[in-house]
């Protein structure tokens, strides 16, 4: 231990075997966050002296793992990753507020209760409650539909809403529905099936059918929207960065009255032929600080799948910024 630097002494000696984890999995994953060997030592934190850099960072980390297992709160690599983004934006207290907050979104078939887990994805649920059209917009993993769907369902489960219509341009584009076999139902299942399943989780897979059945729960692909007006129901709109700018306009016009409007998409993900067409860029630049709409906006360090899926969203994205660095020359 001559070669390293103690930086931190637990105040409660119990709490290293669960900042460890099993098989050190944590300090494993936290030396990767940071980027530098920790050990930990009879209730002592160490770092070697070229990692000082970080010390300050890796300091916070322990006291607010330390504040969260006092709580009875425990935690995974999943949150090391939200912690650390909370500790680098100094909005580390706000996090602690979110994980000592005891509200849930809505509690699950299982019995379940669930929580936004991140500082954005708690910004989303209070945007949600203010506002009747909410954008949520990120990359793959950040729950940003996941959420919409629990929200609308606590919504229904209230009786604040009748029905819940799930939307989604369904074919790139053209939404050429005729080239698929069966019906209505069966053409724009296959594309809904994130939503059945967090809709499912919810209510139950016999329950979700029974809604369906009776209209409380209806799934439409976006070209089928024309026309219409939603009143008391919770619109969402997924895979919203493949709507044009007329398909954004029209869905947009479709909020009745006592209703709310979701769009979820990521924009990095456009399947359109020409990436410029996207109407959900279009709304993001037009609607922006318009009273009664908000635009939340999610990143990696809220990406709420296996940590694997942090580090290749952060692979691929450095690979694109060497592209654009590249071009740019």
């Amino acid at each position: 231990m001559n070669n390293y630097v103690l930086i931190y002494k637990l105040k409660n000696e119990i709490n290293e075997p669960k900042i460890l984890g099993p098989e050190n999995i944590n300090i494993k994953f936290m030396e990767e966050l940071f980027n530098c060997e920790i050990i930990m030592n009879f209730s002592n934190v160490y770092i070697l002296p070229e990692s000082e850099d970080n010390k300050d960072y890796i300091i916070k980390m322990f006291e607010f793992l330390e504040k969260i297992l006092k709580e009875g709160i425990n935690f995974n690599t999943r949150d090391l990753i939200i912690i650390k983004q909370s500790i680098i934006d100094n909005k580390e207290d706000e996090l602690l507020r979110l994980y000592l907050k005891k509200e849930p979104i809505v509690s699950l078939v299982s019995g379940k209760a669930i929580y936004p887990k991140t500082l954005n994805q708690a910004l989303y649920i209070n945007e949600l409650n203010k506002n009747d059209i909410v954008f949520g917009i990120g990359p793959a993993g950040t729950g940003k539909t996941y959420l919409a769907i629990l929200y609308a369902a606590s919504l229904l489960k209230k009786q604040q809403i009748k029905r819940i219509v799930l939307v989604r341009p369904v074919v790139e584009a053209g939404e050429k529905l005729g080239f698929l076999p069966g019906d209505l139902k069966e053409k724009v299942d296959p594309y809904l099936v994130p939503l059945y399943d967090a809709l499912n989780e919810c209510f139950g897979k016999e329950n979700v059918n029974k809604m369906m059945e009776k209209g409380v729960i209806e799934v439409a692909p976006l070209a089928y929207m024309r026309g219409r007006t939603l009143e008391n129901a919770c619109i969402i709109l997924d895979e919203a960065q493949n709507t044009t700018t007329m398909q954004m306009k029209m869905f947009l016009t479709r909020l009745g009255f006592n209703s709310k409007m979701i769009i979820t998409g990521d924009i990095t993900q456009i399947d359109l032929p020409h990436k410029n067409m996207s109407g959900l860029i279009e709304a993001l630049n037009i609607l922006n600080n318009l009273n009664g709409i908000s635009i939340v906006r999610f990143n990696n360090s809220d990406v709420m799948r296996h940590p694997l899926v942090f580090k290749i969203v952060n692979r691929y994205n450095k690979m694109n910024e060497e592209k654009n660095e590249n071009k740019s020359f």
